[in-house]
């Protein structure tokens, strides 16, 4: 009966899902929520025959994070899903597949430790990593090569909001038989599924949008092929960046939730974008949503909805106009990360992104006067009067 209430949910919509997709009610007492398994390690009735076969020592496998990977290969449509410490932990695991003399292809807009992790942390390595505007097709092509075998791209970019066209580019990839990695951080599989439309691995920093209160560090790995999702199964053991069971528990909570919390997020993102559009001291706007932002049909091909991230520069172009304004803000809360339940207004040059060069910040676009608001699900009337009061 379980298991053909398994195949039902493969059916269900996303709303569904969320609540329901892979899961099970526990079944030693019947708790509708998974238990937080808070143990190292599980019995065996014999040398090397535990007395459950699925789980043996917690860093190789734990029932409650258990719970969260099924929970997380529904909701993205993969086979495998895989939880780790942070975000950066499960890049790191991608990493891990590759050796000296192979070439990654990245996109040139990226979270500030994912930049470091691709030029400082594997600097030595002998991998060889490109950084391009994936909008610009043919410089991209014009870099694989036989010793190409990963493409790894945000969209929406952080914090820029460049997009790349995930379909488009994985006709590329399975061509040429390159593994392709899509960091779904901004959008949520809410709003864009990348296995969907083509992309082999999809990367979470579940510190945002699935944990969604804050509360939590995490990351996540979901995958479409079996095997795929085995050898990084392997990595993630041998190397141990695994989820604990209270995390695991907190982000499968925040999962239960994520299509109403993200709704509201696309709802106030929407309006505070409007508001900053005709306010006579801002300059850019950027947001998927707008019409006037350069790669608006591509968010509207491949996203559902826009999200609530936003950013914004300044007619006066000055730091200072930037750093006044994040200290005056009282709603939205001048912090880094993104994706909570509350507002938060961030500076990517000074906070997030200090981590890249600012010669490089300045080639792709990050400016000193560039601010970063993750918008919450407060009411938008308040999220727009400290706008309006933080911008006098």
């Amino acid at each position: 009966m379980q298991n053909n209430f398994a195949s039902k949910i493969q059916l269900m919509k996303f709303n569904t899902k969320v609540i329901h997709g892979g899961q099970h009610h526990d079944p030693s007492t019947g708790a509708v929520m998974p238990p937080v398994y808070q143990t190292s390690t599980f019995i065996q009735t014999s040398p090397g025959q535990p007395l459950n076969p699925d789980y043996e020592y917690s860093r190789a496998a734990n029932p409650t994070r258990s719970a969260l990977e099924n929970a997380l290969a529904s909701i993205e449509n993969g086979t495998r899903g895989l939880a780790f410490s942070s975000g950066l932990a499960a890049t790191d695991c991608v990493l891990r597949s590759f050796k000296s003399g192979d070439e990654i292809i990245a996109m040139d807009d990226l979270y500030g430790g994912t930049y470091r992790m691709f030029t400082r942390i594997y600097k030595d390595s002998g991998i060889k990593f490109h950084f391009v505007d994936m909008n610009d097709m043919e410089k991209f092509k014009s870099l694989i090569n036989e010793n190409t075998k990963l493409v790894w791209v945000e969209t929406p970019t952080n914090p820029l909001m460049k997009l790349a066209d995930i379909q488009e580019i994985a006709k590329i990839t399975k061509e040429k038989k390159i593994l392709f990695a899509v960091d779904n951080t901004f959008a949520t599989p809410y709003l864009q599924k990348p296995l969907d439309l083509g992309a082999d691995i999809v990367m979470h920093s579940a510190t945002k949008y699935l944990g969604g209160h804050s509360d939590v560090i995490a990351g996540a790995l979901i995958v479409k092929d079996e095997a795929l999702g085995e050898q990084l199964h392997f990595q993630q053991f041998a190397t141990g960046a695994t989820l604990g069971p209270m995390d695991s528990f907190l982000i499968l909570r925040g999962i239960k939730t994520l299509h109403l919390r993200v709704e509201r997020h696309c709802e106030n993102g929407g309006k505070v974008v409007e508001f900053l559009s005709t306010h006579p001291k801002v300059k850019t706007v950027y947001y998927p949503g707008l019409p006037s932002h350069p790669y608006h049909e591509i968010a509207k091909k491949q996203m559902s909805g826009f999200g609530g991230m936003v950013s914004f520069t300044f007619v006066s172009g000055k730091k200072e106009d930037a750093i006044d304004f994040l200290e005056k803000v009282k709603v939205f809360t001048l912090a880094e990360s993104l994706g909570g339940v509350e507002s938060l207004a961030n500076h990517p040059a000074l906070m997030t992104h200090a981590s890249i060069p600012e010669e490089k910040r300045k080639e792709i676009g990050i400016t000193d006067d560039l601010v970063r608001l993750s918008v919450g699900i407060e009411d938008a009337d308040d999220l727009i009067e400290d706008l309006k009061q933080a911008l006098t």
